[in-house]
């Protein structure tokens, strides 16, 4: 079942997080968040719901979505992400956020969605490109996690 984020479902949100904070370059934070940091985020932006996936009071994955930049000229425009607990994958549970996610930022007046994806990563820009993101560009050794340089693709959707 899908529906919109709590704050008591912020606990198992901060658990899925952590694990691509530390096992993956797929987020750029380095340090692992706790549940009131996730609250926050959830109630930061009322236009920008966040959604989960439950099955047998389980959470399995969330998408949710962030504005672009802060200036009011970029107000039609956001920064989506999806999450899925590990070993969720190839089931059904990310394409079923995204399609909640994408149909809730049209109905609230957003224009376009951008995917910032660190590089390599061939099974995210399928999925994306899958729902019509289309590749605007790539930002070179914007990040540094594991002591490495990673670049930064940008995929864009008109809803």
């Amino acid at each position: 079942m899908i529906r919109e984020a709590k704050s008591k479902d912020a606990k198992a949100i901060a658990s899925i997080y952590n694990h691509y904070i530390l096992n993956s370059a797929i987020s750029f934070e380095e340090k692992p968040i706790n549940e009131n940091i996730i609250i926050e985020r959830i109630n930061s932006n009322e236009k920008n719901k966040w959604w989960i996936y439950e099955s047998a009071d389980e959470l399995l994955g969330y998408a949710y979505s962030t504005n672009w930049k802060s200036r009011s000229a970029y107000r039609y425009t956001v920064e989506s992400s999806i999450y899925l607990k590990p070993n969720n994958f190839r089931n059904g549970i990310g394409t079923a956020l995204y399609i909640k996610l994408l149909e809730s930022l049209k109905k609230e007046g957003f224009r376009r969605v951008l995917a910032g994806i660190s590089l390599p990563n061939d099974s995210s820009v399928l999925f994306h490109e899958n729902f019509g993101f289309k590749k605007v560009g790539q930002l070179e050794a914007v990040g540094y996690k594991f002591k490495k340089w990673i670049d930064i693709g940008y995929w864009e959707l008109k809803i």
